[in-house]
């Protein structure tokens, strides 16, 4: 327990070059495109709202794509990631992009410590969550962050996604890892990545976590926040299980036989009372 932040960051800062480099993040078309927007913030462009002067921060926020996004529609943004190889990406691609961001290195759990003031708005996006080995803690420390009346929002890979056996090649789909928050950490060694990249990994090794929906939304409701949203979908922005899924003209992927029986994603939205 004590070793999953170094393990996990040599990892993160193994793959931030990769990720920028890779035609999956389209990095190119934030400074191409003045209206670009990643695919994770599109599909929930609705759900944000409006956004305009709102204070927001961006926790793990990686190579900070989601982060311009926001940025673009109107808030003042701050990304927040432990990786330091990570945010030297992000602040490559806010530049090129003409966004004004601060971004700071730091664990989410310390975040309190290292960001100054309330937000109106606490961001994070796929694939964030399951780096934690305490959902109760990360939501203590959101609402720490909130100014009274600001918003969580989270869009991520659904557990049950997570729980998946993604070795299958028939068109079972199967749960083989915990569904429910471990005490202990689920331990891989894989050499690749979620994005097209021809890099070498040399930090192969992950720690993670998953956490149950009824386990965030009781750590989100006992930390003080009202919930106001939460929307299942059958969708996630990338092929999670290669060679049974399909994409959609949304450019989102879907599971190709019965996609009803796969939660894929979910967006959660909660307010910290005035």
């Amino acid at each position: 327990m004590t070793d999953y932040l170094s393990i996990n960051r040599a990892n993160w800062d193994d793959r931030a070059a990769a990720h920028a480099s890779s035609p999956d993040y389209r990095v190119a078309r934030f400074a191409e495109d003045p209206a670009h927007l990643s695919d994770v913030v599109r599909f929930d462009r609705q759900r944000l709202g409006d956004l305009a002067g709102l204070r927001g921060v961006h926790l793990q926020c990686h190579i900070g794509t989601d982060t311009v996004s926001l940025s673009r529609l109107g808030a003042d943004m701050t990304g927040l990631d432990f990786s330091g190889a990570s945010l030297s990406e992000a602040r490559a691609v806010a530049l090129s992009a003409g966004s004004k961001i601060n971004f700071i290195q730091s664990d989410v759990y310390a975040a309190r410590d290292a960001l100054d003031g309330e937000f109106d708005l606490v961001y994070t996006g796929i694939g964030a969550l399951c780096w934690l080995p305490s959902v109760e803690r990360w939501a203590q420390t959101v609402a720490s962050l909130l100014a009274p009346g600001g918003r969580l929002f989270i869009r991520e890979g659904h557990p049950v996604l997570w729980a998946l056996d993604y070795d299958r090649t028939d068109q079972v789909i199967a749960l083989s890892e915990p569904y429910f928050e471990q005490e202990q950490p689920q331990i891989y060694d894989e050499p690749g990545t979620y994005v097209a990249t021809d890099h070498e990994f040399t930090h192969s090794v992950t720690h993670e976590w998953n956490h149950g929906i009824g386990e965030i939304v009781t750590a989100v409701l006992e930390a003080g926040l009202v919930l106001t949203g939460l929307e299942e979908h059958q969708s996630v922005p990338w092929e999670a299980l290669p060679g049974r899924m399909r994409q959609l003209d949304d450019g989102e992927w879907q599971l190709t036989e019965k996609p009803s029986r796969l939660p894929h994603t979910y967006t959660l939205q909660a307010r910290k009372p005035v």
